[in-house]
């Protein structure tokens, strides 16, 4: 008989020990492609789809939609190969495969998706054959080795049990429901009234709201962080925004300008380019400048990362944010484009509000807070008139700098956004 396979949630990267069941891509019966999808899960990175090294006969997938599921769990078993005696996992599992674990990655010449449903078996033996005892019983069709050894250590004769799956296939949840007796039962409990804290609705800390969660915390509880923060008055930003926008080419954003006035107050000022390393008691000067900035989606708050942002102009700047973005907002962000960062950029400003004091995105060092920028009394050149003004906020880890160096490094930001054509040095 075809061997069954047990395909594992693997190891996804980036330190992951977990992940969710978004949606099922296959059912029990659909004939899979070695590298097919089969399942959309969600990390605390982001949502991936998780391909199967094998190819066959989808016979059982393990974890309801909305599941959690570690790292080396089950997640679905494949009859394939050539008739033949399979009956230990162990020996299922040295078998060859693609040694995929994502999309895009492992085997370079993948089969093409298709999903199609398994035939009906012809019947093994005539209805008016008695049957055979257990001992001298050949083996059950397609049944997971998984199957095979519960069965047996519950002392449970397979030819015995009706199978819930296609064609009758016995499944895992069928041998656990046979080991069931009315004693192993849990017992009813006596309904018991909610006190106030256990009455109100609960939702789990789990995927990308708990790993921010874990995050921020740790950085609270790690770094001890400082903010300090100024008006600005950008209305000579906006206008040479206008005026760019103007000229033709791609349009440029408000956060790609400031984007880039980042990367350049990071050249004067590196040390809030770093990050501390507390067993070694060292702080890490890091050499390229790797942008995060935070994009709220639908599926909660993420900070997408720009690599490589000091090598970059305003237009790549600018196509480089708004392509991550958009993939932000479909949720298909990779776990490699939200890790990394070195510094982060938050514009809360499209929020309508005008301040705050930024959490620094552990293990950074350091996080400039936009608030938005709207018409605003302002003394200019002597004379009170009316000017898009904007506050900035800087909240930076103290053990990496003082005070003179953060607020040097905020006040070179305001200069450039009061008046843009101080970065035509660094361009």
């Amino acid at each position: 008989m075809p061997k069954v396979l047990e395909f594992k949630l693997p190891d996804l990267g980036e330190g992951l020990t977990e992940a969710e069941i978004v949606r099922w891509l296959v059912a029990v019966g659909d004939v899979v492609a070695v590298d097919q999808p089969v399942v959309e899960v969600e990390t605390a990175k982001a949502m991936v789809e998780v391909p199967c090294p094998y190819g066959g006969v989808v016979t059982a997938r393990f974890g309801e939609e909305g599941a959690e599921l570690p790292v080396g769990a089950p997640l679905l078993t494949v009859a394939v190969g050539a008739p033949q005696e399979q009956d230990t996992a162990e020996e299922a599992e040295s078998s060859e495969y693609s040694g995929n674990v994502l999309v895009g990655y492992g085997t370079a010449a993948a089969t093409t998706r298709r999903r199609s449903r398994v035939r009906p078996m012809a019947p093994a033996a005539s209805p008016a054959a008695p049957p055979a005892p257990a001992e001298a019983a050949g083996p059950v069709p397609v049944i997971s080795p998984l199957v095979r050894r519960l069965a047996r250590e519950h002392g449970l004769d397979l030819r015995e049990l009706r199978g819930s799956g296609p064609q009758g296939l016995i499944l895992r949840a069928d041998v656990e429901s046979a080991t069931r007796t009315p004693e192993m039962a849990p017992a009813p409990v006596a309904p018991t009234t909610p006190t106030p804290a256990a009455a109100g609705e609960r939702i789990a800390l789990k995927g990308i709201r708990g790993a921010v969660a874990d995050k921020l915390s740790r950085s609270r509880t790690e770094i001890p962080d400082a903010t300090c923060w100024v008006d600005a008055d950008a209305t000579e930003l906006m206008a040479a925004r206008a005026a760019m926008n103007a000229a033709g080419g791609p349009k440029v954003s408000v956060l790609a300008l400031l984007a880039r006035i980042c990367t350049a107050a990071l050249a004067r000022f590196p040390e809030l380019n770093s990050t501390v390393d507390m067993a070694a008691r060292e702080i890490v000067r890091l050499p390229e400048v790797h942008l995060g900035f935070a994009a709220q989606t639908e599926r909660g708050l993420v900070v997408p990362v720009v690599r490589d942002a000091h090598t970059r102009n305003v237009d790549s700047l600018g196509a480089e944010l708004a392509r991550l973005t958009e993939a932000a907002r479909t949720g298909t962000l990779t776990p490699a484009q939200l890790t990394g960062g070195t510094f982060t950029l938050n514009n809360y400003g499209v929020f309508g509000v005008d301040g705050s004091t930024p959490i620094i995105n552990h293990p950074e060092a350091a996080m400039l807070g936009v608030g938005r920028i709207i018409p605003k009394p302002w003394v200019y050149e002597g004379e009170l008139a009316v000017r898009h003004v904007v506050q900035l906020s800087l909240t930076f880890d103290h053990r990496v700098c003082d005070g003179g160096t953060a607020g040097g490094f905020l006040r070179y930001v305001a200069d450039c956004v009061e008046h843009p054509a101080v970065l035509l040095r660094t361009l």
